[in-house]
């Protein structure tokens, strides 16, 4: 079947071809009658412009790109992704813009869909997730001049905007009111040593514990999955001067966890109290539903989604930090009873 063209929607809508380009590209020149009525004339015949006429043309494709290192699979179970997703399509569909989301192996893979979008104008600008103390993709989206959103802490965002929030501030509160309610032996299942806001997690949760005397403080790593969590803490609970409240840099590996103190006997909260970053709606219906960092994830989305598209619109865009996680504590942290 031939594949429709500008001059078959010129046409059948009645109009020249420059009113159809005008109309298909958001510029100037058409009253919004006969914009409207050459975009429904458009979709009836399901017309999709050519990316390297659109280019060329120099048309804006009304696409944003988030690229993502990990196996597709791992969406379905990462209430974090979930949220900042639905915060980043609420705010892109008010601005009728799509979110072209793309899970690659590895960084080169990432590097080159950056290059490739760039090149074909198939995205007016991206959002970097995960970002790394001297990331590539930083300097290579810098080089390209490609409109671009950090979602990660600003030391590691280079010249790029970043939208963020302190995790180091949220580590604080987490520790401290497990050290109020008698913890000494405080352990943490981290995430991905590598990334940005890791590290800061870290730095964070061994500065609080040295200041407050909690000598056996220790960080197990972990890669965020339930496998990883539960292998964490079945070392952590295995030691003989086991921790008597572990705190997880994700709810998966929380729920791992209250899963593994089950099997090995550990009552929680009686010998063992478990707070998660960042809360979801598992964390709440467990039994009993865990003590949580919580924020406000969607409105994390919605607020990256908006510093790009004036990023894009050639505005002048600051780095913003968003509200920090607080704590929400639940049945699976109490007192330590000696």
């Amino acid at each position: 079947m031939k594949r429709p063209t500008i001059a078959d929607i010129a046409r059948e809508a009645g109009v020249s071809k420059g009113a159809v380009s005008y109309a298909l590209n958001g510029r100037p020149g058409v009253s919004p009658a006969t914009r409207e009525r050459i975009l429904a004339v458009a979709g009836r015949l399901n017309f999709h412009a050519d990316s390297n006429a659109r280019a060329l043309a120099g048309a804006q494709a009304r696409v944003v790109g988030l690229t993502l290192q990990r196996p597709p699979s791992t969406l379905g179970v990462e209430p974090f992704f979930m949220e900042l997703i639905s915060g980043l399509e609420l705010e892109l569909s008010r601005h009728s813009y799509a979110l072209l989301l793309q899970m690659v192996a590895g960084r080169d893979e990432e590097l080159a869909f950056y290059e490739r979008w760039h090149s074909e104008a198939r995205v007016d600008g991206v959002l970097v997730c995960d970002v790394r103390t001297g990331d590539p993709r930083v300097a290579a989206l810098e080089a390209l001049g490609l409109p671009a959103i950090v979602i990660g802490p600003p030391d590691a965002s280079g010249s790029l905007p970043c939208v963020w929030s302190d995790d180091a501030q949220s580590m604080e509160e987490a520790v401290q009111y497990l050290a109020a309610l008698g913890h000494r032996r405080v352990a943490r299942v981290g995430g991905i040593a590598e990334f940005a806001h890791t590290a800061i997690r870290t730095a964070a949760f061994s500065g609080v514990c040295d200041r407050l005397g909690l000598a056996d403080a220790v960080t197990v790593a972990a890669d965020y999955s339930g496998e990883s969590g539960a292998r964490a803490t079945r070392r952590l609970l295995s030691r003989d001067d086991r921790p008597t409240a572990i705190i997880y840099d994700n709810d998966i590996m929380a729920v791992a966890g209250l899963t593994v103190a089950h099997e090995l006997g550990v009552a929680v909260p009686g010998q063992l109290s478990i707070v998660a970053w960042d809360d979801s709606p598992v964390c709440r219906l467990l039994h009993p539903p865990l003590t949580a960092l919580t924020r406000d994830i969607g409105a994390y989305g919605v607020r990256a989604a908006h510093l790009l598209l004036a990023a894009i619109a050639g505005d002048p865009v600051a780095s913003t930090r968003g509200e920090p996680a607080h704590l929400s504590p639940r049945g699976s942290t109490a007192r330590l009873i000696p």
